[in-house]
């Protein structure tokens, strides 16, 4: 027993399911079902794939999924319980896959790997966000990656764009379509980028050198060639003598990541820098430099490599890719600090390259985005023991948590004296950091980040150098209790390369870290004094040093030294350092300490004070906290002393931290002042200061002071209320009223600023924008003190203080509307009892702009931020007072503003194409602006339609105070409707706010229409109204955004749940309305004829039908008013062809209007129904039919016309619809412009005589007369004559172009007429000479004769007008039989190739399917067309026998009674098919349509009469282009005609003709037959002649290699003559006289199956076989047979006919006489 489910209701297929039950549902993996009902192991109900089959399933079969059920029942939905974004990704994919696959078929390789890909990346972020073990902020990243995915797979793919908020999709119903609107411009375009850091990830995987040996440090930096400076920390790797890290336990772990890289950064002139410092001997190729034990750091080598070369590497984020980086030697190690500019700078001469590629092999990567967040992405990374290498200096940006206390010491350089040897010194210097009691810091020295800190630092040696520079950097990070006391000591030694390699002490050189006002050392290069010492000095009492001076300026400070110093300085040796301090704690500014400690000096306070704004923000913020206190103590310790200074400090440090670098501070500020504040009576001067300062304002010309305070204003508020809160907690409320009072004053004075005229005053302009853009922050300082209506009262006094807009300059009026921008944007503005007091003024100001057109993007935001605010209190009720107030105030104006945006929109969008190159990119500009403010404002009124009501509707139409104002205002609307339909507003992925525009519009035009017809019915109708409404439906029902028959399954079924069929409303509103036109239907009618047939193309049933009684009442108002309905059926078929043209219209248009069953209950019966119920129904009938042919064959003709189909195809669509249009309804503009497009297709084919033959149609429809003639097509306006005659020239050029110089000889003589006629004597010359040309061609030039097809097309499925038609083709030049049948299947590749010629049966007639039959075809020609002449050419008849012929026909061979066993020949007959052609080829297609057939029995004789005629033919004509060298020295051709024709005669063909023919029993059985039978052996001794003139030819020709074949066709020619011998004296006098006459000899049956469509599988010009190879006529190949042409020269042929004659009657033989026409032929060719 089937149960209905309550829990089970969607589950997901986990295994594909077959069943033969017939209730089964076949299912496949991945699929989602919805669960009905359930019995025992099965569940029933449906696939969401085809939610209309139900069926049955196992139950083992489903993962079953938790669920919420809404409207239990038949019509229940079930939604999974699962996060959106995992359902939208399961329901995307499966779309993908099915789109994927169309990649793979349409050859898009690349995105189709790239979105398997992205399909791939998509199933694994899915799976981890089901898993559900990802944290919060992991989950958050995982779904920013879904999306980031699904947004790019959907705008690659062509699919809607999804509008996301916080990840999720949005529903539409609940934001308002301005937040809509702002959602998809986000996601459709870039948004805005946020600075975020960059981290380069470097691995140091190996270092093969071979010249080494020794230990090495590697130390790899970030350094800036342009400013020379390095921008890094080090990154120190320690490696041993093979090259492999010294601590066996870093293996694959020497990686760091240089950090906080701004994009500033990454467009310096980067490059990464390694210093290669080796550890062992003084010099690498001496042993004898020092002694093994002893080390010294020494320089070695540097490579560098371009940050250029690594982005352009690395194109994608993450990727990590390896680089080698070349090693070079410095040739001096006095240039060893800059070793690396050398390097970069290519000086060559001062490094030396390595001799192999060994060198540093580096991998890198390039990360982006917070620190933690990298961490978090990449584990695996920071696990191997990750060197974190820091920025010098502080980031771009700084974070309040960031504490740092680090001090980089560069040792730049020294000068040393000599001390008395022969050679300079070794010196390595020694630096520790030592604390006040003398003890060294342990580890307080970092050579490089991944190794550990030291205790003493050692540098490298440079060898015998007095002067060294070393520019060696390492950081000192001192603990903060430690700095102050501490000292740096530098010793100086000399590194001997004796023996004992002793490194002595000579010198040493100090510095304290802070000075004694408290300030650390300066970020500078500081010049230290040294002194002398020998090994024996003892530094144990570091007092006994550090008494004396350090530098420079320490000396200048201790002017009275002791004469006994305990170390003596050497004058002439110095030592430079360089120092940069980044902390966070400690400062190197004195200012800033002595007002941290204004008590010891009270008297210096006001001059400390005025010196606050010289220090540095960084050192400012650093001790934000001890600032602020010390200022509001110096408030409290003498307000009126302090007062005005303290606040112009506060007002310095409130809008330092405006600055970008410092903006992360001021949730420090907010804290201080919530947590730490403590300054109760502070209120009572910053108010008093505040007033001062606005009070001034008309008055101080230097406004500087003033504009900063203004910007201060948010955060001095938040000091004067938080002091008040602490004022009136101390108290228990005391001076409430005083201090109300002082609130309402201050705010006087801001009234007072803002009324004042700035617009003579700039400074006072930026005063009044400095207060403006700052008075929208302090509304929530204000509501801790105020009530909301007390807020909104004081916000409103100042708004409305503002001038209106004509008073102001326009960067004023910019900076008032980003005032209420943010007013509105505000948290005040939320709360409904604010909105109803600050609404109206808004909306005052904005009426204001909006009629002036001021400030429309500003004006659109402030719009957008009220709906928005609207649609989310939609539910309280003073919404709706809300929404009357705007609709009273904006909706008129926001109408004629988008008319105005969409006027210019327009404009702008049809100039770009117009202007000149230089203006594209400002034209650009302002389409995007206009396209900006057009969706802004759509969304805008869109948002206001839809929050109406059928009450505001109501109260809106009744208020308009005249007809003409209502009338003005539905114009509007109506147009504004249009508009949104007609331009690109939105994009096509927009499709959420295409379809929610289209619902509005359709529930708008519903509240609307009963107003048109109350006001504008009857006696006041108003056509432009009425119009203009059918206008808008037709163009609703149109829109392509509304077609779903075009969506997918699911998505259709998606639009149709949640709007229903929008186009059927908007129909059932247009049939309404025209209803009630009544008697004013007459106005519309023909011209709303087109748009109504619009809609009736739309591919819906139910729109149709509801479309069928409006062309009924059009065709009867017609009907009365004219008496017929011309004038509609004129316009119905002008409409249908363009809409048709323009891709509208289906296969169910065909029967529209004849045979339309309607299934609407409104309108019961179709319209061929409803014309048979009228008096006119005979021509109503009749005029149905019509349309009913014509969208028949429209549509045909737009099928043939795609893009993919081929020529012949397009060109039959043409000319089937032409000729419709000339002889069915008789339209000549329609049946011109086909006759065009016809000529068109003919000239991309290079079809230039049909393309001739086309345009002659057109001008025999014009006659030589001066009637003037409008423009048309791409005719301009001309008379008659002038159009004719051109068209005349153009004809003669196509008919020049397709070689058919016959047929443009008669056009010349027409014109050459005219021309004589008007005494155009030079256009007459030009024609005449042109006429002479075709002559010429005639003569000279050579045509290719085509061969001709028939075509059969069968079935149902081919167009209408080819369907169970034949066709004559006439084929393409060297065009043969196979090939033109590829060519026809190829344009039909759905057809089926029938191999026999029988004629069809009614079965394949009626099938639905396509049956293809082809075979050759031979003209025949009308003999009275072809020149009979002997002296006319033979190519000038050859012409004429396959030009204008209207007849074709082709042979089938069969045996009449018993096959002869003994000669075939006696019993072959053919049955032949003449077919007659409707008219002849060529013309105006290559394809004609059979009209007829005839079918003819010929009997054996006549068939062998026929056949060696043609044979003949053949043979003239090859040996005549041979004589007049037209085969270029190719005689194959002649030698493969002879060799036929006589290897044929030879092996008994022409014997086989004699056995039956000749053949006394033949003769006498059949005496009917003697003329033929004599005719027959006449062509036979004719062949005597031919042959021997062809075998003459040949001998002159050919080639020496050749002459055996030469010779063997002389020999077998003799033999045939032999073989002739006994029939030539009865007939030797008939030699002469075949003469006239075109025969062949000795050919095989099978050579007449050339004709015949019974072997259609090759074709082959010259045949070598002979007769006798073939034992029945049936199994021969298929030889197309040609006419040749003539002898050019009849009175040689002549002269040597009568020596012939003469000496045959002489008594020579007829071998006598082949060899006397050889010999005549050799002396005519010399």
């Amino acid at each position: 027993m089937w149960i209905p489910t309550e829990e089970e209701k969607i589950g997901v297929v986990i295994c594909n399911f077959r069943s033969p039950i017939c209730q089964a549902l076949v299912l496949e993996i991945g699929e989602t079902v919805q669960i009905l009902e359930k019995s025992e192991g099965w569940y029933r109900g449906f696939s969401t794939k085809k939610p209309s089959i139900k069926g049955i399933f196992p139950v083992s079969y489903v993962h079953l999924k938790k669920s919420t059920v809404t409207n239990r029942g038949l019509c229940e939905t079930v939604v999974p319980l699962e996060d959106p974004i995992i359902t939208e990704t399961t329901s995307t994919l499966q779309e993908w896959g099915v789109l994927w696959k169309q990649l793979y078929v349409k050859h898009k390789v690349d995105l189709f790997h790239k979105l398997r890909h992205v399909m791939n990346e998509l199933i694994d972020l899915r799976r981890q966000l089901i898993q559900g073990h990802l944290a919060q902020d992991q989950t958050r990243e995982i779904k920013r990656h879904i999306t980031v995915r699904l947004d790019w797979g959907n705008e690659h793919l062509g699919l809607d764009l999804v509008p996301r908020k916080e990840f999720e999709m949005v529903d539409p119903d609940q934001i308002s379509i301005s937040e809509l609107y702002k959602l998809v411009c986000r996601r459709h375009g870039d948004g805005c980028r946020v600075p975020v850091s960059h981290h380069l990830f470097i691995n140091l995987k190996s270092f093969t050198y071979n010249s080494i040996s020794e230990d090495a440090d590697v130390f790899f930096f970030l350094y800036d060639t342009r400013e020379a400076k390095q921008i890094s920390e080090k990154f120190m790797v320690k490696l041993n003598k093979n090259g492999g890290p010294k601590n066996p336990e870093k293996v694959d772990r020497l990686c760091a990541l240089f950090t906080d890289l701004s994009s500033k950064d990454l467009k310096r002139d980067l490059y990464i820098v390694a210093h290669v410092i080796r550890t062992g001997r003084m010099l690498l190729n001496d042993s004898k430099k020092g002694p093994p034990h002893v080390q010294y750091r020494r320089p070695y080598g540097c490579a560098v490599l371009a940050m250029s070369d690594v982005f352009h590497t690395i194109t994608d984020l993450k990727e990590e890719k390896d680089f080698v980086l070349k090693v070079y030697t410095c040739n001096n190690e006095n240039e060893w600090y800059q070793i690396h500019e050398n390097i970069i700078r290519k000086s060559n001469t001062k490094y030396s390259a390595p001799s192999t590629n060994y060198g540093l092999i580096i991998s890198l990567q390039l990360l982006r985005g917070e620190l933690e967040q990298i961490r978090r992405e990449n584990q695996a990374v920071f696990n191997r023991a990750l060197a974190l290498t820091r920025k010098l200096g502080f980031p771009d940006v700084i974070l309040p948590g960031d504490t740092r206390n680090d001090l980089y010491l560069t040792l730049e350089r020294g000068e040393f004296e000599r001390g008395g040897k022969s050679v300079q010194k070794n010196i390595e210097v020694t630096l520790y950091v030592l604390y006040a009691d003398g003890d060294t810091l342990k580890d307080c020295i970092s050579l490089g980040s991944g190794e550990p800190n030291t205790s003493e630092y050692r540098s490298f040696v440079l060898y015998h150098n007095n002067g060294p520079r070393w520019s060696e950097m390492v950081k000192l990070p001192i603990p903060i209790d430690r700095f102050r006391g501490s000292h740096l000591r530098f010793e100086f030694r000399h590194c001997s390369t004796k023996d004992k390699g002793e490194k002595k002490l000579f010198g040493f050189a100090f510095t304290p870290l802070m000075r004694e006002d408290g300030t650390t050392l300066s970020d500078e290069s500081h010049e230290l004094y040294v002194y002398k010492c020998d090994e024996n000095a003892t530094f144990s009492n570091q007092g006994l040093y550090l008494s004396l001076p350090c530098c420079k300026e320490d000396f200048n400070s201790c002017p009275n030294l002791p004469a006994n110093l305990p170390f003596q300085r050497s004058p002439k040796e110095t030592f430079w350092v360089s120092t940069i301090l980044c902390s966070t704690k400690l400062t190197q500014n004195v200012d800033l300490l002595a007002l941290l400690n204004w008590k010891a000096h009270p008297e210096r306070v006001l001059d400390i004070l005025g010196r606050l704004r010289q220090i540095s923000g960084e050192e400012i913020v650093k001790f934000l906290r001890d600032v602020l206190d010390t200022l509001f103590c110096l408030l409290d310790d003498n307000t009126d002393k302090y007062g005005p200074l303290v606040f112009q400090s506060l007002v310095f440090i409130i809008n330092l931290l405006r600055d970008s670098r410092f903006y992360h501070f001021r949730p420090v500020m907010d804290a201080y002042i919530q947590n730490h504040f403590a300054g109760a009576l502070a209120y009572k001067e910053l108010i008093r200061c505040l007033k001062w300062y606005m009070d001034r304002s008309a008055e101080v010309v230097r406004q500087d002071h003033i504009q900063e305070a203004m910007r201060a204003l948010e955060y001095l508020f938040k000091f004067i209320v938080q002091s008040r809160i602490l004022y009136s907690r101390a108290t228990c409320g005391m001076e409430e009223e005083q201090f109300r009072a002082s609130i309402q004053e201050l705010f006087q004075s801001i009234r007072f600023v803002l009324s004042l005229d700035s617009r003579s005053s700039e400074n006072l302009v930026f005063t009044q924008a400095a207060l403006l853009n700052s008075f929208p922050d302090i509304f929530d300082e204000l509501l801790q003190m105020f009530t909301v209506q007390e807020v909104a009262e004081y916000v409103r006094g100042t708004l409305g203080s503002m001038p209106s807009t004509v008073d102001i300059g326009q960067s004023m009026d910019v900076v008032k509307l980003q005032s209420i921008a943010r007013t509105v944007e505000s948290r005040l503005f939320f709360f409904p009892e604010s909105r109803s007091i600050l609404l109206p003024v808004v909306l005052h100001h904005i009426h204001l702009h909006l009629r002036q057109q001021r400030e429309l993007l500003i004006c659109s935001g402030i719009l957008s931020s009220i709906f928005s605010i609207i649609k989310t209190s939609s539910m309280e009720s003073s919404v709706q007072e809300e929404v009357e107030m705007m609709v009273e105030s904006l909706l008129d104006v926001l109408l004629q503003t988008l008319l105005s945006i969409m006027s210019k929109s327009h404009s702008v969008e049809t100039s770009r194409g117009q202007r000149c190159p230089q203006c594209t990119a400002e034209i650009t500009v302002s389409f995007h602006s206009m396209c900006l403010l057009d969706g802004e404002y759509v969304s805008c009124l869109l948002s206001l339609l839809r929050q109406m009501t059928e009450i505001h509707f109501h109260h809106l139409l009744n208020n308009f105070h005249s007809k003409e104002e209502l009338k003005e205002f539905l114009l509007k609307i109506f147009c504004v409707f249009r508009n949104l339909m007609k331009l690109t507003i939105f994009p096509r992925d927009w499709s959420v706010m295409r379809l929610l525009t289209s619902h509005i519009i359709v529930v708008t035009t519903q509240f609307l229409s009963p107003a048109l017809h109350k006001n504008f019915s009857e006696a006041d109708f108003d056509f432009k109204v009425w119009n203009s409404f059918f206008s808008l439906t037709v163009l609703y029902i149109n829109q392509p955004s509304l077609q779903l028959e075009a969506l997918g399954p699911a998505k259709r079924k998606k639009v149709l749940d949640k709007y229903g069929d929008m186009r059927v409303m908007m129909a059932y509103e247009l049939f309404r309305m025209w209803q009630k036109l009544g008697d004013n239907k007459p106005h519309f009618i023909p011209g709303m004829m087109g748009p109504f047939l619009g809609v009736t193309l739309v591919p819906q049933t139910e729109v149709r039908n509801i479309m069928i009684p409006i062309f009924h009442d059009m065709m009867d108002w017609e009907q009365r008013k004219n008496g017929n309905f011309k004038q509609v059926e004129a316009e119905l078929m002008d409409k249908l062809d363009s809409m048709v043209s323009d891709g509208k219209g289906d296969d169910n248009h065909r029967e529209l209007f004849s045979l339309f069953n309607n299934i609407s209950l409104y309108f019961p019966c179709s319209l061929l129904e409803k014309i048979e119920q009228e008096t006119w129904r005979e021509t109503g009938i009749s005029f149905v039919t019509s349309v009913t042919r014509l969208v028949e064959r429209l549509l045909d003709y737009r099928d043939c016309m795609k893009g993919d189909e081929m020529e012949n195809k397009k060109i039959g669509g043409s000319v089937n619809l032409m000729n419709f249009y000339k002889s069915e309804v008789n339209k000549e503009d329609m049946y011109i412009r086909y006759i065009h497009k016809l000529c068109d297709l003919h000239l991309q084919a290079e079809d230039f005589t049909e393309a001739a033959f086309t345009l002659l149609l057109y001008w025999e429809l014009l006659q030589w007369e001066d009637r003037p003639l409008r423009d048309f097509l791409h005719y301009p306006c001309q008379s008659e004559w002038q159009r004719k005659e051109n068209l005349s020239r153009k004809i003669l050029h196509y008919f020049n172009k397709g070689k058919c110089w016959e047929y443009g000889i008669s056009l010349c003589r027409e014109l050459a007429f005219q021309y004589e006629t008007l005494y155009d004597y030079q256009s007459l010359s030009w024609i005449r000479k042109m006429e002479a040309a075709y002559y010429d061609n005639i003569i000279e030039q050579q045509r290719i004769e085509p061969e001709f097809f028939r075509m059969g097309f069968y079935g149902r499925k081919f167009p209408f007008f080819l369907r169970n038609k034949e066709f004559v083709c006439r084929g393409y030049d060297y065009e043969r039989l196979e090939d033109f049948q590829q060519r026809m299947l190829g344009e039909f590749p759905q057809a089926i190739a029938m191999q026999h010629p029988n004629q069809p049966d009614d079965t394949i007639l009626q099938s639905d399917a396509q049956y293809l039959q082809i075979y050759a075809v031979t003209p025949v020609s009308d003999i009275s067309d072809v020149p009979q002449l002997e002296r006319v050419p033979e190519r000038i008849k050859s012409f004429y026998r396959i030009n204008n012929v209207s007849r074709f026909h082709y042979d089938r061979p069969f045996h009449k009674g018993p096959k002869d066993r003994e000669n075939e020949f006696r019993s072959l007959w053919i049955e032949r098919t003449t077919l007659i052609l409707s008219r002849p080829l060529p013309g105006i297609s290559r394809w004609a349509e059979v009209e007829r057939r005839e079918v003819v029995e010929v009997s054996p004789l006549e068939n062998a009469i026929y056949v060696v005629e043609n044979k003949t033919q053949e043979l003239r004509t090859l040996i005549s282009q041979y004589q007049h060298r037209q085969h270029h020295g190719n005689i194959n051709p002649l030698s493969m005609c002879l060799n036929g024709v006589i290897d044929a005669a030879v092996n008994g063909g022409i014997a086989r003709y004699q056995e039956a023919f000749f053949d006394k029993d033949y003769i006498s059985s059949h005496p009917e037959d003697t003329e033929r039978i004599t005719h027959l052996k006449d062509l036979m001794q004719e062949q005597v002649h031919i042959l021997g003139v062809g075998l003459a030819v040949h001998e002159k020709l050919v080639h020496p290699e050749m002459r055996p074949l030469h010779k063997k066709l002389v020999d077998q020619f003799h033999m045939m003559r032999t073989g002739l011998h006994h029939v030539s004296s009865t007939t030797c006098g008939s030699v002469f006289h075949a003469e006239k006459k075109c025969c062949v000899c000795g050919y095989s049956p099978t050579l007449f199956l050339s004709c015949s469509p019974l072997n259609l599988q090759g074709s082959i010009r010259h045949s070598s076989s002979s007769l006798s190879s073939h034992t029945s006529s049936e199994a021969g190949n298929l030889v197309i047979m040609t006419d040749g042409l003539m002898g050019e020269h009849p009175e040689e042929a002549l002269h040597m006919q009568v020596r012939l004659k003469f000496k045959t009657q002489a008594g020579m033989n007829v071998v006598e006489v082949v060899r006397v026409c050889i010999v005549y032929y050799k002396i005519q060719i010399r």
